[in-house]
């Protein structure tokens, strides 16, 4: 298993891929097929994970809203990133 991903209606809500196949296109084609084939157009990062944040924007997501807190409430600021491609 290379990793693993959870979604509802639209919004990707966990995307794990091990860091020995990062880099290598997998990702990208995964995330691909979940757009393509589950609709995916939405998916929450939060602010300080830069990486997560340039990966989804390569794959033509922008951020359309912020939160200063996570959904538990905690004090973790949250880019809500939508499709735009």
């Amino acid at each position: 298993m290379i990793g693993f991903t959870g979604h509802a209606v639209k919004r990707l809500e966990m995307f794990f891929l091990s860091p020995r196949f990062r880099g290598k296109g997998y990702g990208t084609a995964i995330l691909q097929e979940l757009i393509e084939k589950e609709g995916i157009s939405f998916v929450d990062v939060n602010l300080q994970n830069e990486a997560a944040r340039k990966f989804y924007e390569k794959n033509g997501f922008r951020v359309h809203a912020t939160s200063e807190k996570d959904g538990q409430g905690r004090p973790y600021p949250i880019l809500h990133l939508k499709l735009t491609k």
